[in-house]
């Protein structure tokens, strides 16, 4: 009898034990913008290799990542555009946590350079319909973007005054997609996170100003929106979350927040 009150009690010791180390080490989830996804891999990958917690990244779109917080499926959200009322009625808050630009990209075959905002729009809409018709070479534009609920398409919608407006060829799930598409198509025309862009396509400037760091920081490229940390008020977060939340909103982050290719705040 002894024997086995023993083995119970030392059984029970283990248990407590493995119990208490995965919940020190547990890891942080977060979901959402597929825009943030390069700055947020980064800061995660800096801070598991200076605290050993693992970060995990589920790239579901901005609003999914929203809803994913309110139902307490994940530790933070990330959103490329601000909450709406609606959604901080339900007891959702923000913190901004970067700026980025959103490009408007065209194939690297494209001999345009520079659009007006107008333009851009008018494009959008339909009422551009051809490259020829703003300085380009003979073809039909073919208009790529987000799909909706997707905070990229948000931001752009807003920005450019486009929105339920838009005229698209093909609505797709992520910036990636958005770029290999455009990158395999010479005449067409998306947006994407000035963060996620590659050389496999071309930014063009809008009204004179090229996207850049500098640019959207100082204001004078206006197609930007904030990249935001999506939390529950009134709901703590846990321990390792908490840390993982003020490292990256701390002013040490900021450096590699910037070679992530966005605009940091602090």
């Amino acid at each position: 009898m002894k024997k086995v009150i023993c083995f119970t009690a030392v059984a029970l010791l283990l248990v407590s034990t493995l119990v208490g180390c995965q919940k020190g080490n547990r890891a942080v989830a977060t979901d959402g913008s597929t825009s943030m996804s390069k700055v947020i891999g980064t800061l995660g990958e800096v801070f598991e290799s200076n605290t050993g917690i693992t970060v995990t990244y589920n790239a579901t779109g901005s609003g999914a990542g929203i809803q994913a917080v309110e139902e307490g499926r994940c530790d933070i959200g990330l959103s490329s555009r601000g909450l709406k009322d609606s959604e901080k009625a339900k007891g959702l808050e923000e913190t901004v946590l970067a700026l980025d630009g959103i490009a408007i990209i065209v194939n690297s075959q494209n001999s345009i350079k520079d659009l007006t905002l107008d333009t851009v729009s008018k494009v959008y809409t339909g009422e551009i319909k051809n490259w020829n018709e703003v300085g380009g070479s003979e073809g039909e534009i073919v208009l790529i973007g987000r799909e909706a609920g997707s905070g990229t398409r948000d931001g752009f919608e807003s920005i450019t005054d486009t929105k339920d407006k838009c005229v698209y060829r093909q609505e797709l799930t992520s910036t990636g997609d958005v770029i290999t598409t455009v990158a395999s198509n010479p005449n067409a025309i998306g947006y994407a996170s000035l963060a996620s862009v590659k050389e496999t396509v071309k930014a063009l400037s809008i009204n004179g100003i090229t996207p850049s760091e500098e640019t959207v920081k100082d204001g004078s490229y206006v197609v930007q929106r904030p990249f935001v940390l999506v939390t529950k008020k009134g709901t703590p977060l846990s321990e390792n979350a908490q840390k993982f939340f003020d490292y990256i909103t701390s002013k040490e982050a900021s450096e590699v927040i910037s070679r992530s290719g966005a605009v940091p705040i602090k």
